[in-house]
Order: structure tokens, then C-alpha cells, then sequence
């Protein structure tokens, strides 16, 4: 296929050509009607390219197949036998992709270091999960994907699973041996699925770790605005073999999507496929050697310690990493990650990727160079200077052992979100039925899902890593002094 087309992007130019005039959604009107502060700041050419799907950038009836041409190219990029855009987020694409694989009531096998998206669509399909424990790194207190002998022992114990799904790469940037777990679903006649919501560069260099669907993945669910270069909620998913239907898969995704799909999105994510195919491997390249001397600099700073494959990798840890994610250890600073970010973005107007108890993650991609990355080195070692500012009345965060941050699945997610609930003070909580999802974020894998028995480890966990500086957005309770339970 000619890859050097980008088919939207196209088609945008054309409908400017053409000087279309709208008697239809969206109200400003190619910025004519917008606030004029609005315009200011996000300029013109964002309402510009801000126009309809169908009945604009297509025909009302869509003959033109704007859309089908640029998800065939993006599937011919990347090896898969369908590809379907989506402008909600691979929050939304892993969902549809649940839906096409199991229903109410059917069991899906899946990985208790799932993102909360996931655990967002049991609730809403009544899909009943067969949680399988990641590999726990006691050292880091740091969970990797679990390895492909726990996705078979669950399969063992339940027969009646309608699939696998499998998060890789994590937010820390390690990897799952995907082969080895397709094999041992396909050995079942079952479907994979795999959040790769952070692996959109992986089929673009040979030095990165292997792809989904290379791995034999049936449906590879990745977010094109994280690791690629498009927009905010541009995410594809990818379809092989004959496990699944496409057309289920695509009504699936059709019965949750938006109806008013942003052009926008859809452009970003038809220019990046362009971009990579005619560009990936050397922008993936010079991204790679520069993660390698950042990766060097780092490792020199005092207190600092940067996560390789000799800390993520091995037999009880992950089947790889990817570099472009820097996992930064502090420990040595004597302080968290979140006072460290805190302290970054208020002093060097620096955002970090991740923080937690004690890491932080810078994520690198194509779009770095020397002058990102070394205003990032100065304000680190500026951090390293400056650390004994940050370890007054550093609270005492509690972070239970792997056994310990589990807990028993006693219900389906959806009946116990549903159901009634009452709300009880979190020191009374243990031993009883959570009624809601509480979510660490980033990275957004939740500590609690609703039907589990909650436990005074995990309650614990939470209510010191709150004081702590932890992030829980989805808690109905901000303050954490109250949890929902079943009543």
C-alpha cells in the first residue's frame, strides 16, 4: 500500500479547498462563532480541521471510505489483519474488545495489574474475572505482568474462561512473554487480548521489545497519543486471526463510541502511521540512544538509581522492558517520588510521568532531544542537591507485600457496584464487601475493585500513601475516611 498517503489529512485539505460552508454540527463554524479568548489560545487552525465525519469530511453517506482507507493503512503498517480508530481512548477500546470476547455472567481471565478501564468494562458487561497475581519484585515492592505459568493455571481451574487478557507494557515499562501466553490460550481455542496502551512504538524498531501481534495476539488494544504522536484519546485496536469476528469486535466498539467522532483525533493518528512507516525506524533509533545516555547520566547522580533489565527482568520478575520509560529508584534520597515530582514541577516546571512511593519515571519518546532531556538532568540533579528539604515529616507509607496488596474476589464487580451500599469509616472497613473502585493514579491500576473483601493491609496501604501524597481520583470519598461497602 502507499504508505506516503494519509488519506484524513487529505481529505481535510480538500473540504478547505473546496471552501465548504456547514449548516450542521459543530457550532462555531470553522471559529467564526468561538470565544475569541478560546481562539487566541488554541488558534484557528484547530476549528478549522474541526468538522464532521460524515456529512463533511465524508459525504453524508460516507462513499468515499475516508476513514476505511486510513484504518487499512494503518493495519498494513503494522501487520494486522483489521484496525479500527477510536476517539474515546483505549479506555474505550479495551473495553469493546472484553465485549467481543465475553458477555454477563462469562469469565475472562485476566491480570489483577490491569488498568481500572478494565475493570471498568467487568462492571459494565456483568464479565466475571478470573483475577491472575502479577510477579511481585519484593525488593522494589514493584508488581510485573504475570508470567505465562499463571495465565495457564488459571486457564487449568477454569475451563469455562472465554479468553485471556494480558496488560504489556506496563506503566513502568515492562513487558509479559506474550508468546508463550498465546500459546497457551490458543492451545484452548481461546482469544487474547492485550492492553498495549503504552506500546504504540513497539513495531517500529527491531531493539524494542516484540509487539502484540507479532506475539500472537488476536486483538492489540494501544493508544496512539502516548507513545506515538497523535492527540489526546486517539487509540487503536488491532484484529488477527479467526477468533474473533470483525464485525462483532467493530459493533462492540460501535455500541460504546461516540456518535460525533473528533476529525481531529482522527487525523493525528492517520499522520503518525505515515510518520512511522516512512520515518519509525530512525526516529525510534535516536530515541533509544538518546534514553542510553540519559540512562548513563542519571545513574551518576547521587541517590539515584535507574531501573534495567539487571532490576525488571528475570525468572520471578518481567519477561523484558522497554527503555523509553526511565524508572528512576530515589530511595537514596530519603524522600517519595510524590514530594520529588511535586518538588520538580514547582521549582523546574518539570511534569513527571510517574511517582510513587519511591520512583519516578520520565517517559521519552521519538519527540525528545538534548534540549528536553538535559533541562530534565539539571533539574535532577538539582532534586539530588536539594533532597534534605524534602524529608521533614515525610509521613510513614506502609506498602504491604504482594500476598498482602490481594485481596479475595467474593462478588461480580458489577452486582456489587450496583447493589445497595452503605458507607462505613475506612478503620471498620476490613472484612467487608467494597462497594466501589479506589484507584492509585498514575498509573491507574486500582488498589480495591468493587466485589472484593477488603482487607486492613490494602485499607492501610491507602490511607498512608493518601497522607503520603497518593493520587485517588475515583474514591467517593476524597479524604478516604469513609468506604463504601455492601451492606
Amino acid at each position: 500500500m502507499d504508505h506516503t498517503q494519509a488519506p484524513v489529512l487529505d481529505a481535510l485539505r480538500t473540504y478547505h479547498e473546496r471552501g465548504e460552508t456547514a449548516f450542521t454540527p459543530p457550532g462555531h463554524k470553522q471559529a467564526r462563532g468561538a470565544d475569541p479568548q478560546a481562539r487566541a489560545v488554541l488558534g484557528d487552525a484547530v476549528y478549522h480541521s474541526d468538522v464532521l465525519a460524515s456529512g463533511g469530511l465524508d459525504d453524508r453517506r460516507t462513499r468515499h471510505e475516508i476513514l476505511t482507507h486510513a484504518e487499512e493503512l494503518m493495519a498494513d503498517a503494522v501487520h494486522a489483519d483489521h484496525t479500527f480508530f477510536t476517539t474515546c481512548g483505549s479506555s474505550l477500546s479495551v473495553k469493546a474488545a472484553m465485549l467481543a470476547v465475553a458477555g454477563p455472567h462469562e469469565k475472562l481471565v485476566v491480570g489483577r495489574d490491569a488498568h481500572k478501564s478494565v475493570v471498568s468494562g467487568l462492571i459494565l458487561a456483568g464479565i466475571e474475572p478470573v483475577w491472575v497475581d502479577p510477579s511481585w519484585d519484593p525488593e522494589q515492592h514493584l508488581a510485573h505482568p504475570p508470567r505465562a505459568h499463571a495465565y495457564e493455571k488459571a486457564l487449568e481451574a477454569h475451563p469455562d474462561a472465554r479468553g485471556v487478557l494480558v496488560t504489556s507494557p506496563t506503566p513502568y515499562g515492562t513487558v509479559a512473554e506474550l508468546s508463550r501466553i498465546a500459546e497457551v490460550a490458543h492451545a484452548r481455542g481461546l482469544p487474547v487480548i492485550v492492553d498495549e496502551a503504552w506500546g504504540a512504538h513497539l513495531p517500529f524498531h527491531p531493539d524494542l521489545p516484540s509487539w502484540a501481534m507479532d506475539a500472537g495476539a488476536d486483538v492489540c488494544v494501544t493508544s496512539v497519543h502516548k507513545m506515538g504522536s497523535g492527540l489526546e484519546q486517539g487509540s487503536v485496536f488491532h484484529l488477527q486471526g479467526s477468533l474473533i469476528d470483525p464485525m462483532t469486535l467493530q459493533s462492540r466498539s460501535d455500541l460504546l463510541g461516540t456518535t460525533s467522532p473528533s476529525v481531529l483525533i482522527y487525523a493525528g493518528m492517520d499522520a503518525w502511521r505515515r510518520q512511522m512507516v516512512l520515518r519509525g525506524k530512525e526516529l525510534m533509533g535516536d530515541a533509544l540512544k538518546l534514553a542510553e545516555d540519559v540512562r548513563s547520566a542519571i545513574d551518576e547522580i547521587p541517590g539515584m538509581r535507574v531501573l534495567g533489565e539487571d532490576a525488571l527482568v528475570g525468572p520471578e520478575l518481567a519477561a523484558g522492558f522497554d527503555p523509553l520509560p526511565i524508572v528512576i529508584d530515589i530511595h537514596g534520597l530519603g524522600t517519595s517520588g510524590y514530594r520529588a515530582a511535586d518538588w520538580l514541577r514547582e521549582r523546574h516546571h518539570m511534569d513527571m510521568h510517574l511517582a510513587d512511593h519511591r520512583r519516578l519515571s520520565a517517559q521519552l519518546t521519538h519527540a525528545d532531544s538534548p534540549a528536553t532531556t538535559g533541562p530534565l538532568l539539571d533539574a535532577l540533579r538539582d532534586l539530588a542537591e536539594h533532597a534534605g528539604e524534602l524529608t521533614a515529616d515525610l509521613p510513614d507509607m506502609v506498602v504491604p507485600t504482594g500476598s498482602q496488596m490481594r485481596m479475595r474476589q467474593v462478588g461480580l464487580p458489577r452486582d456489587a457496584y450496583f447493589g445497595p451500599k452503605e458507607a462505613v469509616a475506612w478503620e471498620d472497613a476490613a472484612g467487608r464487601i467494597s462497594a466501589e473502585m479506589i484507584t492509585p493514579y498514575p498509573p491507574g491500576i486500582p488498589a480495591i475493585v468493587p466485589g472484593e473483601r477488603l482487607t486492613d493491609h490494602v485499607l492501610r496501604y491507602l490511607r498512608t500513601g493518601l497522607e503520603g501524597g497518593m493520587n485517588l481520583p475515583d474514591a467517593t470519598d476524597p479524604e478516604l475516611k469513609q468506604i463504601y461497602v455492601v451492606p
